[in-house]
């Protein structure tokens, strides 16, 4: 693995920020994806040892070392796929698909194919291939991979602790020691319409761990509201995304001129050839710094200012619709649960008829130097079992004797959390006509519903 750290794929993600544009909010957001990925293999090592030391010590089960290589290994390369600002850059890539945006897709091909693999090699001829199946698998396949991908894994716990110090978000601090400390292997039971009937050999958490296992999912959501979802982080990612997809058009359309680059710059290269890696794998976020100024000369009008407003961080104006809509719609005082879920339900209808309302104006003036920018995301706090399928995906506690529970069927708290949503419009300075064209449609929703208190 020493080796794998030396390769250039590796080291590229020294040149991509963990956190994206977060830096506009946060200034100490400056933490990369080489960071966090070797951190993902220390707290990796750690849960093995948990799992090494408690089947040992049950002496009916074999440790498979192969498997934990394997599953280290991955933990290691998770991210290697990642490109400039990471998540924003996967949203272009799904607009104008492109494969290789997509950090899963690239980082596959990666450790299948590229100086990683030959990294890997001394661990066995098919090594590579196994890594990269447990990172394409997405879901765990059995104990050793739920370290890589579940909803208590090694990613998870890296970058929550790593991006709370990072933003100084005081709020999602966890007791990471506390929760190692308690944790063990249990052999649970499976039904057979989940999994096949049998049994399954998972990480769980002992009873002493229950409000701090309480406490790690809520810190995790908390996260989304205070630094993934922050409204000026969101404007910057938009801007972005708006960039590039008018820039990749332009390019393809052989007119690379208008975009202010030269025909050989890494962007450029990309967007003619998006499904070669070494294309993909050339971009980073200094590339894409790099090129702004020469973009801010762009004889596109379009591109210009939205490369001028991330230089100087001159980002559009949110106009939150969805909390509009919840001010506008007031619940009752003393709501139920099923009120709150009916409540819920309207503003994301009504969230959509709006959204549809502004793409369509939206797409009467194409080429607008001012364009409207939507941002809509939701989050749940936890994915419940018949969301994941996965017994070695849940957040398992033992209480008593028997097999251990998930946290949903046992907490109060995570079971009635409710999923975070976003519904954004993004407005440029001095594009009164927008702000106009925005109350119209909102009020025009509100007022053709004659019962607004929900």
């Amino acid at each position: 693995m020493w080796q794998v750290i030396q390769t250039p794929p590796f080291q590229r993600l020294r040149r991509i920020r963990q956190l994206g544009f977060s830096e506009f909010v946060f200034p100490g957001a400056t933490h990369t994806r080489f960071a966090h990925s070797i951190g993902v293999f220390h707290v990796a090592r750690q849960l093995m040892r948990v799992i090494e030391r408690h089947i040992r010590a049950a002496g009916n089960l074999r440790y498979r070392d192969s498997s934990a290589h394997i599953a280290l290994a991955a933990a290691l390369v998770h991210d290697v796929g990642h490109g400039m600002f990471s998540h924003a850059f996967e949203e272009i890539g799904g607009k104008l698909h492109l494969p290789l945006a997509h950090h899963e897709t690239v980082s596959e091909r990666l450790i299948r194919d590229s100086e990683l693999s030959e990294a890997m090699r001394p661990l066995g001829s098919g090594f590579a291939n196994d890594v990269a199946a447990v990172i394409k698998g997405g879901k765990p396949g059995d104990l050793y991979h739920s370290v890589v991908s579940s909803q208590f894994d090694a990613d998870r716990l890296d970058y929550m602790q790593r991006d709370r110090l990072m933003t100084g978000v005081e709020s999602s601090r966890i007791d990471a020691t506390w929760l190692s400390a308690n944790l063990e292997v249990a052999s649970v039971n499976t039904g057979a319409d989940e999994m096949a009937a049998g049994s399954v050999e998972t990480l769980a958490l002992g009873p002493k761990a229950f409000q701090v296992a309480e406490s790690y999912v809520l810190s995790l959501f908390q996260l989304y509201p205070n630094v993934y979802f922050h409204k000026a982080t969101r404007a910057a990612e938009k801007v972005f995304a708006a960039l590039m997809l008018r820039l990749v058009p332009l390019v393809r359309q052989g007119d690379v001129r208008r975009t202010g680059l030269p025909v050989n710059h890494p962007i450029c290269r990309f967007a003619k050839e998006p499904n070669r890696l070494d294309r993909a794998s050339a971009l980073d976020d200094s590339v894409f710094w790099g090129a702004v100024p020469q973009l801010m000369d762009a004889k596109d009008a379009v591109i210009a200012r939205l490369a001028r407003c991330l230089w100087h961080r001159e980002l559009p104006k949110c106009f939150d619709i969805r909390l509009r809509l919840e001010h506008d719609l007031p619940l009752r005082a003393h709501a139920t649960v099923a009120e709150r879920t009916l409540r819920n339900a309207e503003i994301r209808e009504r969230c959509r008829q709006i959204v549809v309302r502004i793409e369509a104006w939206s797409a009467e003036r194409p080429g607008s130097t001012s364009p409207v920018l939507i941002d809509q995301a939701a989050r749940q706090p936890y994915k419940k079992i018949q969301d994941s399928r996965s017994l070695l995906n849940q957040i398992l506690i033992r209480q008593g004797p028997g097999d251990p529970v998930d946290m949903a069927e046992v907490s109060p708290v995570v079971a009635s959390a409710e999923t975070f949503e976003v519904c954004r419009a993004y407005i440029f300075d001095g594009d009164s006509e927008s702000n106009v064209m925005l109350e119209n449609i909102i009020g025009t929703n509100i007022k053709g519903d004659p019962d607004v208190r929900l």
